[in-house]
């Protein structure tokens, strides 16, 4: 695949890339199964960036992808954006709100409907992630949906989890839920200029003072970023550069290939779960569930 340099593509290697994103977004579970294993390539750092919807995420991914390729570092991006619950598909409105920070060369960002993901993610995620990686970017950022407080599996297909909250949003009571908060290494109030900023940092900062720890030797950061003025994004990046050490000295790359190898198999079943679900028909669910559930089974080993 032509590039001019590692991480910084040519346009044809730019259109290449777009179209294979676009073929795995819309491939059957199927499909995936039966093509050819995708070369292993060193791994990219990645970082992943959730939180509710409105909060900010694209702008913020925006700002800091920016001045990442200024200090010449490659990105990656993928942007999930929510579907359709008719036609599956997505308006990918974060492409203008990234549209200064991907004219960079150094920096790749496509837009993905959801479709029918349930986990804020999009299908085949894990492979679009990998056939990225093998244009060798220094760092792959994914933007998830934002359905907030049941979104943990963005935790298995990278290295950093940044969640974003956002100041006055509804009763802080419901930053104190687990959920979401204990996927996250890195949590950032957005739009920290507003009023009750500071409010919502003191919360989240105890909450997870006082919460279960995760990881040893790791004290989840709180921290206040505007990105209209600027504020919080140098602390966002030291934050960033700190838990990647924290990553590189305490997890393997073993343990990293296992818990990703896990979603993808586990994503791939339950697609192929609900692909044999729908081809039953009416008659079929009159049937005991100890015989729907057999031919199940049946279908998916016929795989």
């Amino acid at each position: 695949m032509p590039e001019s340099q590692a991480g910084v593509l040519d346009a044809t290697a730019r259109r290449e890339l777009a179209r294979e994103i676009s073929r795995l977004a819309r491939a059957s579970a199927q499909s995936v199964l039966r093509a050819a294993p995708v070369p292993m390539v060193p791994p990219a750092r990645r970082i992943g960036f959730t939180g509710p919807p409105g909060v900010g995420k694209s702008t913020l991914v925006g700002k800091l992808v920016e001045r990442r390729a200024a200090q010449g570092v490659s990105v990656g991006v993928l942007a999930i954006d929510p579907a359709s619950p008719y036609s599956k598909g997505a308006i990918l409105g974060d492409r203008i709100r990234m549209d200064q920070a991907s004219g960079d060369p150094r920096v790749f960002m496509r837009s993905v409907s959801s479709r029918d993901s349930q986990d804020g993610m999009c299908n085949n995620v894990a492979d679009i992630l990998c056939a990225m990686e093998a244009h060798h970017f220094d760092e792959l950022v994914l933007e998830t949906v934002g359905v907030g407080q049941a979104e943990h599996a963005v935790k298995a297909l990278v290295d950093t989890v940044v969640l974003l909250m956002q100041p006055e949003t509804g009763d802080a009571i419901q930053a104190l839920k687990a959920g979401i908060l204990e996927v996250a290494d890195i949590i950032v109030v957005s739009k920290s200029d507003l009023h009750g900023a500071p409010k919502m940092r003191e919360v989240l900062a105890s909450t997870v003072r006082f919460g279960a720890q995760r990881a040893v030797g790791w004290t989840v950061p709180v921290l206040g970023v505007s990105v209209e003025t600027g504020k919080g994004l140098d602390e966002l990046e030291a934050a960033l550069t700190a838990h990647a050490a924290w990553v590189a000295a305490n997890r393997t790359a073993a343990e990293t290939q296992a818990r990703r190898a896990c979603y993808r198999v586990q994503d791939l079943v339950l697609r192929r779960l609900d692909d044999q679900l729908s081809a039953l028909s009416p008659a079929d669910y009159e049937r005991p569930v100890a015989e729907l559930y057999q031919r199940v089974l049946e279908g998916l080993r016929q795989t």
